[in-house]
């Protein structure tokens, strides 16, 4: 092969990534300070670092926030891999056997500012009948705050947006995300997009063990 037409992969899909998630307090908008962030990724992912990523869990939902250190650009709908955006994927049953997802998986976009009247959305896509209603987009919250040079989005996805969520019963989580910049740069969790599609494999995400 040349270098042209080579064939290569990141390190990240050599192993499977595990991670703690650990659980906040329920109220509004969980506070997530620096115990809550997600392990880097990005030399794993042959990716440039540059947002801070954190998670929390309650029985009330899931609490995510992005603490982006680049200026914020502009928002796109219904593409949300076009300008400034927060993707996250989730498997309330951590199912590593499907080469497809099943009705426990979601994938979920967050804006830092609207567009075209939208902020949040659902964008699972099913492949087979093992389906579920996509959520209500007014029921996920999203907040975000601006300075000069850098930017942090606030998200909280209530349990009813997501299908099978039962943490007394199971404690993992199927995760991975995708930080988009305007200008096609993206920062990754477990598996890159430019090696698979990652919404269609929760096999290739990572496995959260929730932590209380």
């Amino acid at each position: 092969m040349t270098e042209e037409n080579g064939f290569s992969l990141a390190p990240v899909n050599f192993f499977q990534l595990s991670a703690n998630c650990l659980y906040a307090s329920p109220m509004p908008w969980p506070a997530l300070t620096s115990k809550y962030l997600l392990p880097d990724t990005s030399a794993l992912c042959a990716q440039t670092h540059f947002a801070d990523v954190a998670l929390a869990w309650n029985q009330e939902g899931v609490a995510a926030q992005a603490s982006v250190n680049a200026p914020f650009h502009r928002s796109s709908h219904p593409d949300p891999t076009r300008g400034d955006s927060v993707e996250l994927f989730l498997d309330t049953r951590d199912v590593k056997s499907s080469g497809f997802n099943t009705r426990f998986c979601h994938h979920f976009f967050f804006l830092p500012e609207p567009c075209e009247g939208h902020m949040a959305g659902e964008l699972t896509r099913f492949r087979t009948e093992d389906a579920h209603e996509l959520c209500d987009p007014n029921e996920l919250k999203v907040k975000a705050q601006f300075k000069r040079a850098s930017y942090v989005i606030q998200i909280f996805i209530p349990a009813q947006c997501l299908y099978g969520y039962d943490p007394d019963q199971f404690d993992r989580l199927g995760f991975t995300y995708r930080i988009n910049r305007a200008g096609g740069e993206a920062q990754h969790f477990s598996v890159s997009a430019d090696d698979y599609q990652i919404e269609q494999q929760p096999s290739l995400w990572s496995s959260l063990r929730l932590i209380k």
